[in-house]
């Protein structure tokens, strides 16, 4: 019997790669705290998640014949969007990173990322134990 590994897996391991994005995008805030003009940028994980999900349910990708047609590659759209934060207390200079908010989002972000890690590893090791047959 074939292991299908999206029903194996669940959401864990699109859940771990929008979280990666999503920390990337806020130590990008982060870096840019004190830019001029610079907008801070967030990813809304469930919206993330669902596109995801929905993009992993469609069996087959379709075809394009022409250049012109619109793709619809599953691969073209990997990255989650990546939404402009409104901040509470906009700066003078238009930058609108709120390093509190950010270092909050971070650090609740890399405790969800580390939590579907173990989600994802306690997976992997039911797997590796079915597969021995323990």
């Amino acid at each position: 019997m074939a292991i299908n590994f999206n029903t194996a897996l669940g959401p864990h391991e699109s859940a771990l790669r929008i979280r990666a994005d999503r920390a990337s995008v806020l130590a990008s805030n982060l870096a840019n705290a004190d830019t001029p003009g610079y907008k801070a940028r967030d990813i809304d994980f469930q919206q993330a998640l669902k596109s995801s999900m929905a993009q992993q349910s469609q069996p087959f990708a379709m075809a394009a014949t022409q250049k012109g047609h619109i793709g619809m590659d599953r691969n073209s759209s990997q990255t989650a969007e990546r939404l402009y934060r409104a901040p509470t207390q906009p700066s003078i200079d238009g930058n609108t990173v709120e390093e509190q908010v950010e270092h909050a989002e971070f650090m609740k972000n890399n405790l969800d990322f580390q939590a579907t890690f173990t989600f994802l590893n306690s997976k992997f090791k039911g797997l590796s134990k079915a597969i021995k047959g323990e």
